[in-house]
């Protein structure tokens, strides 16, 4: 039942983050459908090759094929922002922010622990990181909505998110079975994310919500609180002056 849910949830938090991204932004309608494509050839390639065991330990000598195809689909995507930068900037930040509530489906990582199928560090940094995360996304979405002063929180909560996602990517790699540089020995490891449906939160999910945080990051890095134009291009917005 686990497995099931997970993959109808990762495949549709796959389809709404890149939806949101691509169909949103204002690029040309050929250049939205070029990234559709290339996303959903990406998201069945991914899955074809799980299907097929590819990701399986062993299977590339001592390379833990899951971090490597997150680290492509990682240079895919700081390519794409390369060239679509301005673009991804002008998104509305609520609309950036409240993406991340789907993370609150990392207490689907809790789940496995305890089925004895996910080891800790990793299960529990990954499930509580993502957990708190995205609840967190939930008020301060809102604060972007009524147009408050939440620069200071938003900071706070996008580095947090960032580092949750490095941390949990590190502590996946050094419980990956069949690797020489493996350090947390005990239980199964991160097995299950070499397999179906979860092998597409690393080589899927995990890049686009970097993706969004560093979306995010520029857009305050480049706010301009002493100008109210620039406050409400970066999606800030001043508050009102009274005489």
């Amino acid at each position: 039942m686990i497995d099931i849910i997970g993959a109808i949830g990762g495949t549709a938090v796959y389809a709404i983050i890149v939806g949101t991204l691509v169909g949103c932004s204002t690029i040309n309608p050929q250049q939205k459908l070029t990234l559709f494509v290339t996303a959903a050839i990406w998201g069945g390639l991914m899955v074809a090759i799980a299907a097929l065991g590819g990701f399986a330990p062993g299977s590339a000598g001592p390379i833990a094929l899951p971090v490597f195809a997150f680290a492509l689909f990682l240079a895919m995507l700081w390519a794409a922002w390369s060239r679509f930068r301005h673009a991804l900037i002008a998104l509305p930040m609520p609309m950036l922010i409240a993406l991340n509530t789907a993370r609150i489906g990392g207490v689907l990582f809790l789940l496995l622990a305890a089925q004895g199928r996910l080891s800790d560090p990793f299960a529990a940094s990954a499930g509580w990181g993502d957990i708190l995360t995205g609840l967190l996304a939930i008020p301060i979405a809102c604060m972007a909505r009524r147009r408050e002063n939440f620069a200071a929180p938003l900071k706070l909560w996008n580095a947090f998110g960032a580092v949750d996602l490095a941390v949990a990517i590190s502590l996946g790699a050094l419980s990956a079975p069949g690797t020489p540089f493996r350090v947390f020995t005990e239980g199964p490891g991160t097995l299950a994310m070499t397999q179906l449906p979860w092998i597409m939160v690393a080589a899927m999910l995990v890049p686009l919500f970097l993706l969004i945080h560093l979306t995010i990051g520029t857009k305050l890095s480049s706010a301009q609180p002493s100008t109210q134009h620039a406050g409400v291009r970066n999606g800030f917005h001043q508050p009102r002056r009274t005489a």
